[in-house]
């Protein structure tokens, strides 16, 4: 699972260092594309294939989800992590999520999310009172 908070830096060729704890899981192959709320969405190539699967089965006569397949998959980046663990992130993406040189990579469990650090301060200024008051509705059966 990929889990915590990091907060690496974007070098000049538009590359950050993996945090330690993911590189295993991500050593042989992951996908950036475009996340939810402005990020970038970071899966193993395993997890990114499963998510790919359960995407098939959504209707072709389903314009949202025809909309949707296209700007998720048309943003996607198949990298390799080199030998320091670092990973480019395409200018596109880079662009998409407003990224400047502070980085937010958080763990959400099967996936890791790469935001601009104070777009993460932001979104989590505003979300973290609700989450107090999440209900049982939210996330079924957690509680």
């Amino acid at each position: 699972m990929l889990l915590g908070t990091y907060s690496p830096r974007l070098d000049e060729k538009g590359r950050l260092i993996l945090p330690a704890k993911y590189r295993d899981e991500l050593a042989e192959g992951l996908v950036l594309t475009r996340g939810q709320e402005r990020c970038i969405y970071v899966f193993s190539q395993k997890e990114f294939e499963r998510v790919h699967e359960q995407m098939r089965e959504a209707p072709i006569s389903s314009r949202q989800a025809r909309d949707y397949l296209r700007v998720f998959l048309s943003g996607a980046s198949d990298e390799v992590p080199d030998k320091q663990g670092r990973v480019t992130i395409p200018p596109n993406l880079r662009k998409y999520a407003g990224l400047d040189r502070d980085l937010a990579v958080i763990g959400v469990g099967t996936r890791a999310e790469i935001w601009d650090a104070q777009a993460w301060e932001d979104y989590l200024a505003e979300k973290e009172s609700a989450f107090s008051e999440t209900d049982d509705d939210a996330i079924p059966g957690i509680f």
